[in-house]
Parts: C-alpha cells; sequence; structure tokens
C-alpha cells in the first residue's frame, strides 16, 4: 500500500463540519433540558468533546460528555463506560465516533443502551464511508466518501505535533 495522504478535511475545515452537526443537533434536539453526548475511544471522544463545546455555546440545553471504550477485536460486546447506564434512561443520547467504516463500533456503540428506554438515540461520525458490514446508518456526518476497501481513512485530532487533519491512504 502506498504511503501517499491525500488531505481530505484541514483543521478549519473540521472545525466547520463539528460546527454544522452541533447546529442540526440543536434544531433535533431544541426542546430537551439535556442532552448526553457519548464519545468512542480515542478519536471518537475527541469529536465528542468538541461538539460539546460548540453545544455549550449555542443550546439552551445542558449537555454531558460519556466516553466509552470497546474492546474492538472482542467477538461479543465489551465495553466500558466513565457512567452509569442507567442515568440515561428516557434521555436523549447522542453517540460520535470519528469514521464510519464497517458499522461494527456503532453497533457495538448501540449495545452499551439496549437495556435501558431512552428518549432518542442519534449518531455522529466526522466521516462515514460506504462500507458496512452491519446494518448501521448515521444520523449527522461531516463528510460522506465513497472509498475503496484497500483505502484507509486516518483522522488526526489532538495528537501532539500534528495539525489536525483527516488523510485518505
Amino acid at each position: 500500500m502506498s504511503d501517499k495522504k491525500i488531505l481530505i478535511l484541514n483543521q478549519q475545515q473540521i472545525q466547520q463540519k463539528i460546527d454544522r452537526i452541533a447546529y442540526q443537533i440543536l434544531e433535533d434536539n431544541f426542546d430537551e433540558k439535556e442532552i448526553l453526548i457519548a464519545g468512542i475511544l480515542p478519536r471518537g471522544n475527541h469529536v465528542a468533546g468538541r461538539l460539546k463545546l460548540v453545544l455549550d455555546k449555542i443550546a439552551p440545553f445542558k449537555s454531558r460528555l460519556l466516553t466509552i471504550e470497546l474492546d474492538k477485536q472482542s467477538s461479543r460486546l465489551q465495553a466500558k463506560t466513565n457512567f452509569d447506564v442507567q442515568e440515561c434512561s428516557n434521555k436523549v443520547i447522542v453517540l460520535v465516533d470519528d469514521v464510519l467504516n464497517s458499522g461494527k463500533t456503532l453497533a457495538y456503540g448501540f449495545g452499551v443502551f439496549l437495556d435501558v428506554p431512552l428518549k432518542k438515540l442519534r449518531t455522529v461520525v466526522l466521516i462515514d464511508r460506504n462500507h458496512k458490514n452491519f446494518p448501521v446508518t448515521t444520523d449527522y456526518a461531516g463528510v460522506a466518501l465513497s472509498t475503496v476497501i484497500k483505502e484507509h481513512v486516518d483522522v488526526v485530532l489532538n495528537e501532539a505535533g500534528q495539525e489536525d487533519a483527516v488523510y485518505l491512504r
């Protein structure tokens, strides 16, 4: 595979996508008192944190950041959270990841909330690729990319010495 990287989004474009998604979340949840933003570690949590910062400035509702750590190599759902899942009962959850590729990560993310009655569950990804193995779609996406399986999307967020960017290689 080639080391050639094609810039898809630069730092400013990433922030513009996050701002747009935040406004879409606001429109969808304007009457809510609180929403819970659940970021999937590692980079989904960075995107979730940035969404929360924007929502805190523009939204009348309170938003709370939750963290989900998934074992993506496991054949069954194994998740660690920084919250009690029962606290999510009858609330709006916004599940956030950086890239939607096969759909497995988001499917596992849904699994965390299966035993809890939710008011609404929405999904956010910065990059939506079109190679789903699971019947998963996203409610809000920064960019939809049609790629070939051999290509890889690299999302660089909050990494020391590197500017935020999204690359296709």
